[in-house]
C-alpha cells in the first residue's frame, strides 16, 4: 500500500482528501502544519508527500525545501494560488506537480497515480551517506571522515545537489539554477568558486593527501564519486 502524507491545515478539506485517497487504496498520514510535516516525513517515510503551501509554523515553500534536503519523493504542491510565478517557483524549489485550488477529485488522484508511476523508490539523505560523507540538514554541516564541516547555504546545497546525482554529471547550467535560488544574472564562474571553497573545507578537515570526492568533468560540470578512505593526519 502507498503511503501518502497529506500536509493540509484545512480540517474539513483534510478529511474529504483523506477519505477520497483511502478509498483509492492508499495509506494516508496528516499533518496540519509544517513542522507536523516534517516531524512524519523524518518518522514516517511516506512515498509521497501532498502539500499545501499556506500552511502555519512552517509554510509550503519552507516545508518544501527541507523535504529535499532528506529526500527525493514526489511532491504534488497544493496552492490557492494559480499564478504562473507561484508554479515556476515551486517546480524550481523541488515539487513534481503543481495543481491550484480548487482542483477536481479525479485530477487529484490522476496526478498523483502518475507521480507514483514516474517516481523511483525514494532516497533519503541516510540512504545516500558513504563511509566519509554524512549530511546534516539541520545544521547546513557535513560530517567528513567524522568531522564536522561548516557550509555555507550555498556550498551546503551544493554538495547536497552533487550528492544526490552521485556518480553522474551535474552541468553547471543545472547546479546554477538547483543551488542558486535566483541564477539569473549569476555567472557561471560562481559554481567553480563555490565547489573550490567546498574541495578546500574538505582538506582541511581531510588532510593534504586525503580524496577529493568532487569530479569536474572538463567542459560539462562535476560529479561526487564519494570518498572511502580515512584521513590523512
Amino acid at each position: 500500500m502507498t503511503r501518502i502524507l497529506l500536509v493540509e491545515d484545512d480540517a474539513d478539506l483534510a478529511t474529504a482528501l483523506r477519505a477520497l485517497l483511502g478509498r483509492a487504496g492508499h495509506e494516508v498520514l496528516h499533518a496540519p502544519d509544517g513542522r507536523e510535516a516534517l516531524r512524519r516525513l523524518f518518522a514516517d517515510r511516506p512515498d509521497l508527500m501532498v502539500l499545501d503551501i499556506g500552511l502555519p509554523e512552517l509554510d509550503g515553500w519552507q516545508v518544501l525545501e527541507r523535504t529535499r534536503d532528506l529526500t527525493d519523493l514526489p511532491v504534488l504542491l497544493l496552492t490557492a494560488r494559480g499564478a504562473e510565478a507561484d508554479r515556476v517557483r515551486g517546480l524550481r524549489a523541488g515539487a513534481d506537480d503543481y495543481l491550484p485550488k480548487p482542483f477536481g477529485q479525479e485530477e487529484l488522484l490522476a496526478r498523483i497515480e502518475a507521480l507514483l508511476r514516474r517516481a523511483r523508490p525514494a532516497g533519503w539523505t541516510g540512504d545516500r551517506q558513504d563511509a566519509a560523507l554524512h549530511l546534516v540538514p539541520e545544521r547546513r554541516a557535513a560530517l567528513w571522515h567524522g568531522v564536522e564541516v561548516r557550509l555555507s547555504d550555498i556550498e551546503y546545497r551544493l554538495i547536497q545537489t552533487l550528492v544526490r546525482n552521485r556518480g553522474r554529471v551535474v552541468t553547471t547550467d543545472q547546479l546554477l539554477v538547483q543551488v542558486w535560488d535566483d541564477p539569473a544574472g549569476v555567472g557561471r564562474d560562481r559554481v567553480k568558486f563555490a565547489v573550490l571553497r567546498v574541495r578546500r573545507k574538505l582538506q582541511q578537515v581531510g588532510g593534504r593527501n586525503a580524496e577529493d570526492p568532487i569530479e569536474a568533468v572538463r567542459g560539462l560540470g562535476y560529479r561526487y564519486q564519494g570518498g572511502e578512505r580515512g584521513p590523512t593526519t
